[in-house]
C-alpha cells in the first residue's frame, strides 16, 4: 500500500508547470484545470497536448463555459482514467483507500479551509473548489494537495474544517463530489501524443460554436456590468471569474495547444488569433473595475471588439484545417 500516489513531491520545492508561469496573461485559470495540468506535470507528461477542447468555448448566457478537459480525451492521451467515487463513509477513509492503490482523489471542498486561498478565501470566505489529494495522514492531521497552479499543504485546524469535522453536531454528512484517477501501470508511449492531439482537436473544431460566442457576450456586457455596479464590489470578482477569466485564460491555453501541437509555427497565426481574445478579455477586466468606479457603462460596448475579430479570425483559420 502506498501512502502517496507522487511519493518523491515535496510542497515545500514543488516548481510548478510553466502554464502556470506568472508572467502569462492569466497565469492560473479554473480548479479543474489548473489541477489536471499540474498532475500531468507531476507524472512526466505535456499537459499542452490535453488543451484543445478549448475552442468550444461558448457563451451560456450568463457566464462563459466553465471549460473542464473531456475524461476521453485524458484516456485517449494519457491512458487515464476517471470515473466518480462513491462516498459513503468519512472522506479521508475513501481517499486513503485509493491513494494506497496510487489512484488520486479529486474532491469538491471548501476554500475556506485551504491556505493556499489567502487573501481571496483563506479563512474569509466560504467557496467550492477541487482538489486533487496525493497525500493524507490522518495521524498527523496532514493532507498534501494539487490545487489551482500549485501543490500545497495544510494541517491541523485546516485539515478538520476541510473534512466537515468542524460542522455543528447532528448536521447532514459530509459527502462532497468525488472523482478518481487511474494511472496505467506503464508510462504509455507518448510518441504518438502529437498525432493524438491533432486527431482530438479536429473533432472539437467541429464542435465550435456556431455564432461568435464573445460578440454574444458583448451585447450583454454593459448591461450586466450596470447590473454589478448595484451589488457589493466584492461580487466584482465572481462575475469576473466566470465571464472575462474564462473567456481569457481558456484562449491563452488554446494559443499554448497550437504553439505545442505545431512546433515548427504551422498553427503561429492560430495562436496570435488565441492570444489577443486572451489579451482583450484581461483588458476589458480593468475596463470593467474602472467602468464600476466611475459609473461609465459606455465604454464597454466596444471593449471587447479585438476579442470579437480575433475569435473569427480563429475560426476561419481552424476550419480551413479540416474542410
Amino acid at each position: 500500500m502506498t501512502t502517496a500516489v507522487f511519493p518523491l513531491l515535496d510542497p515545500r520545492d514543488y516548481q510548478p508547470h510553466r502554464l502556470h508561469n506568472p508572467e502569462r496573461i492569466w497565469p492560473e485559470t479554473n480548479c479543474y484545470v489548473d489541477l489536471w495540468i499540474e498532475v500531468l506535470n507531476a507524472r512526466g507528461l505535456a499537459p499542452e497536448a490535453m488543451l484543445g477542447f478549448t475552442v468550444t468555448q461558448d457563451f451560456e448566457g450568463d457566464q462563459f463555459t466553465f471549460f473542464k478537459v473531456p475524461l476521453d480525451d485524458l484516456e485517449t492521451l494519457y491512458d487515464i482514467r476517471v470515473m466518480e467515487l462513491a462516498i459513503f463513509d468519512k472522506v479521508e477513509a475513501h481517499v486513503a483507500e485509493q491513494i494506497g492503490r496510487g489512484r488520486l482523489c479529486l474532491v469538491e471542498m471548501d476554500s475556506f479551509y485551504m491556505p493556499d486561498t489567502q487573501g481571496v478565501a483563506y479563512r474569509t470566505e466560504h467557496g467550492k473548489t477541487t482538489v486533487g489529494i496525493n497525500r493524507i495522514s490522518e495521524r498527523d492531521k496532514e493532507i498534501d494537495y494539487f490545487h489551482n497552479g500549485g501543490f500545497f499543504q495544510l494541517k491541523g485546524e485546516d485539515f478538520d474544517g476541510l473534512l466537515g469535522r468542524l460542522y455543528p453536531a447532528g448536521g447532514p454528512p459530509f459527502l462532497p463530489y468525488t472523482e478518481f484517477a487511474k494511472f496505467p501501470d506503464r508510462p504509455l508511449d507518448q510518441s504518438q501524443l502529437r498525432t493524438s492531439a491533432e486527431t482530438l482537436l479536429e473533432r472539437h473544431i467541429r464542435r465550435m460554436p456556431k455564432e461568435n460566442p464573445v460578440a454574444a457576450f458583448a451585447r450583454h456586457f454593459p448591461e450586466q456590468a450596470q447590473a454589478l455596479a448595484e451589488r457589493p464590489f466584492e461580487y466584482f470578482h465572481k462575475y469576473a471569474f466566470n465571464t472575462l477569466r474564462q473567456l481569457g485564460a481558456n484562449f491563452e491555453l488554446a494559443a499554448s495547444h497550437f504553439q505545442w501541437l505545431s512546433p515548427e509555427g504551422e498553427l503561429t497565426t492560430a495562436a496570435d488569433a488565441a492570444l489577443q481574445i486572451a489579451t482583450a478579455a484581461k483588458t476589458a477586466q480593468f475596463q470593467l473595475a474602472r467602468a464600476l468606479t466611475r459609473k461609465k457603462f459606455e465604454p464597454l460596448a466596444t471593449a471587447l471588439d479585438p476579442a470579437i475579430e480575433g475569435w473569427d479570425q480563429l475560426a476561419g483559420i481552424l476550419h480551413s484545417r479540416i474542410n
